[in-house]
């Protein structure tokens, strides 16, 4: 679970409403409670909530509660971070890559 109000918790049920059809950049972190790459970054996720919270939106969608969306995008490995622009996917970053998600945040907020 997020810890942060300004993570937003993304579903299979509320994504297309949550993600797909909001005008500002969305930032989705597809992630497990067992995944430990996850726990690594949970807390880079949390900053750009904090510091982006006004021009972008984020959220997190637990892989193991949601299978729709995530083989919908081709999510194989996890943690995996996904920037959508207008409903479709704009930067993808696979991985505990903070600074490459950071640096995509950058350029898109």
């Amino acid at each position: 679970m997020a810890d942060s109000k300004k993570v937003r918790e993304f579903s299979d049920d509320n994504f297309e409403e949550e993600v797909l059809k909001e005008s500002k950049p969305v930032l989705v972190d597809f992630w497990a409670v067992w995944c430990a790459p996850c726990r690594m970054i949970a807390p880079v996720i949390e900053e750009i909530a904090e510091t982006y919270g006004s021009k972008i939106k984020v959220g997190k969608i637990n892989v193991d509660d949601n299978s729709k969306i995530p083989n919908q995008y081709g999510i194989r490995s996890i943690p995996t971070v996904i920037l959508f622009k207008d409903g479709k996917v704009a930067e993808q970053v696979i991985g505990a890559n903070a600074a490459e998600i950071k640096k995509i945040v950058e350029q898109n907020a």
